[in-house]
């Protein structure tokens, strides 16, 4: 599967709505289909390595140590064709809080984390309470309450009602340990500039005393 590094991992879901999403995200989890990328019908690939499927099952169990409950995957597939492969099933974390290491340590693996919130507050904080701030995004019918959050976020991008859209003339970035400087866009170009500040005194005289 590719590894992106603006995926996805952690939904913030109203508590008014939270069990009813993951229901419906759980049964869509489910239907993903895994195998060849040689595989036209293939949804979702293998991991890259041993070594990085181990990193993912390790992940999966420090969770749940931790207090996650696995909705969906959670382990290997037992697929018979699937397991001469570095397969891992799409798994969903439910139960998670900010302060869990799998909700902040970056797992690359088809691993989503499952938080609550009761207000836009709340959901502004949780989703800042990270190391990290490359990307993330709003879904909401109100858009002022969308515009309000996206103004608090701490990310260098923030989609409102969609996410994982790239434009070559926006610029690219994250805020905090989410990297330094921009690519794409005006302010991607500028990052291969090299800046001269000149001063020149059209008229020199003495200034006071000097």
């Amino acid at each position: 599967m590719p590894q992106i590094c603006s995926a996805g991992t952690r939904l913030i879901i109203e508590e008014s709505i939270h069990d009813a999403f993951v229901s419906a995200i759980v049964d869509r989890v489910k239907n993903i289909k895994l195998g060849s990328g040689f595989d036209e019908s293939t949804q979702m690939g293998p991991l890259i390595s041993k070594d990085h499927l181990n990193k993912v099952v390790n992940y999966v169990e420090n969770g749940k140590q931790e207090g996650a409950t696995v909705a969906v995957g959670g382990g290997r597939p037992d697929d018979p064709e699937l397991l001469n492969g570095f397969f891992y099933l799409p798994t969903v974390l439910t139960g998670c809080t900010s302060n869990m290491r799998v909700v902040q340590d970056e797992g690359f693996g088809p691993v989503i984390t499952v938080e609550k919130f009761t207000t836009e507050e709340e959901a502004v904080r949780l989703a800042n309470d990270s190391i990290y701030g490359l990307s993330g995004g709003v879904f909401t019918n109100d858009i002022a309450k969308a515009e309000r959050c996206v103004a608090k976020m701490r990310m260098g991008t923030v989609w409102i009602n969609d996410v994982n859209l790239y434009f070559p003339h926006a610029p690219w970035g994250g805020y905090k340990q989410s990297g330094i400087g921009r690519e794409l866009g005006k302010k991607g170009l500028e990052e291969y500039q090299e800046t001269k500040h000149i001063f020149q005194n059209l008229k020199p005289e003495p200034v006071n005393w000097f």
